[in-house]
């Protein structure tokens, strides 16, 4: 780990919670495809387009999070079975339209705290790198669960 001056022992942590992190944004961006597939009704413009909003801004953060684990020199789950055996996020189905902004802010949650855990052990290992680009993330995915529930208050 000479290159990023970070011990790989204290990296451990780290990645495990990153993992964790990677398998409830693949559940998530899933969810998010058949939300976007299957939304009917008169919010169908509204939600379609947002739908495809989140699970883009959820595929790249996907990117990002298996990057970051590759970078510090270890490996990204990458299997749909450890997805779903780790994540917390289940897969659903298609439900009406305030059931699935409902889920949506459900599974926010999830990423939420799961990105503090993140945070926690990236503070430990001084890993600024880390930080830098989950925070960012948190940032984004806040706003956006602010919005939902802001779309969720009119009905």
């Amino acid at each position: 780990m000479d290159y990023l001056n970070l011990e790989k022992k204290s990296l451990n942590p780290v990645v495990e919670e990153l993992n964790q992190l990677l398998a409830e944004y693949h559940i998530y961006y899933q969810n998010l495809r058949r939300y976007h597939w299957h939304v009917q009704g008169s919010n169908f413009f509204d939600l379609h387009v947002k739908f495809e909003e989140l699970y883009t801004s959820a595929q790249l953060s996907i990117d990002e999070i298996a990057e970051r684990i590759l970078t510090v020199r270890q490996k990204p789950i990458a299997t749909y079975k450890e997805y779903l055996d780790m994540a917390t996020i289940k897969e659903v189905k298609s439900v009406d339209d305030h059931k699935m902004v409902e889920h949506i802010l459900q599974n926010h949650k999830i990423i939420i705290d799961q990105m503090r855990v993140v945070l926690d052990k990236a503070s430990e290992a001084e890993d600024e790198g880390t930080t830098d680009i989950i925070a960012g993330f948190l940032s984004s995915l806040e706003k956006s669960s602010w919005m939902l529930d802001a779309w969720l208050a009119k009905s």
